[in-house]
């Protein structure tokens, strides 16, 4: 089924994530790609409702159970509405988080999962065999990275700020999980570091991704 190519940012609060994933998209399309932009949570109009649910009020509102089915239920309409689509065409899909996030959000971060079991068990439901072809992930200090998280939301109507209110530790752990996860694929990760300057973090993620391009073309 796939012929373009899915590529996925991850990162904790404050990362920078979605700015690079749009100045990343500028670079492809400057270079003759056809890309797509997606997110999850939230992507289509059903996606939003669910986003609203899921990134504000209260940290404690949902057990793990019902957390988590709601972030698959958005997978899956973003998988078939627009990811399956638009690969299916040849193009380049970049997505603003994707399964590595409820992995490290829910199992890592919030560990209130003993093991990974249901999260695998619903992505074979979901999606199958099918991964990212790369995953950049932008790697931060969890102080530094809640301090832009909160400093960008100051001024604004920014209701989404439900994780970013967890305590430090849940912070820790999830930058922690998310290396792990980096570690257990390194072939499908690309780790960057995010502290530096927009510019520089820009420069690193497309030498990255040059690199793998003319790697797997060898291949």
């Amino acid at each position: 089924m796939k012929e373009g190519h899915f590529i996925t940012f991850e990162g904790g609060e404050g990362s920078g994530k979605s700015t690079q994933l749009k100045l990343f998209a500028e670079y492809l399309a400057n270079s003759g790609k056809e890309v797509v932009l997606t997110r999850e949570p939230g992507a289509t109009e059903v996606g939003k409702e669910i986003r609203r649910l899921l990134v504000e009020g209260d940290k404690d509102k949902f057990d793990e159970i019902t957390e988590t089915l709601l972030f698959y239920a958005d997978r899956r309409i973003n998988l078939t509405k627009i990811v399956f689509p638009a690969l299916k065409e040849g193009k380049v899909v970049l997505s603003d988080r994707f399964n590595d996030s409820t992995i490290a959000y829910q199992y890592y971060g919030a560990a209130k999962f003993k093991n990974t079991e249901v999260m695998d068990t619903l992505y074979k439901v979901v999606a199958g065999d099918f991964k990212p072809d790369i995953t950049f992930l932008l790697d931060i200090d969890v102080k530094e990275g809640l301090e832009r998280s909160f400093k960008k939301a100051q001024g604004m109507e920014n209701k989404e700020l439900r994780f970013e209110k967890a305590d430090i530790s849940f912070h820790e752990r999830l930058r922690n999980g998310y290396l792990e996860l980096a570690k257990k694929e390194p072939e499908r990760f690309i780790v960057i570091n995010a502290a530096q300057e927009v510019s520089k973090v820009r420069d690193d993620i497309i030498k990255a991704y040059e690199a793998h391009q003319h790697k797997e073309e060898r291949q």
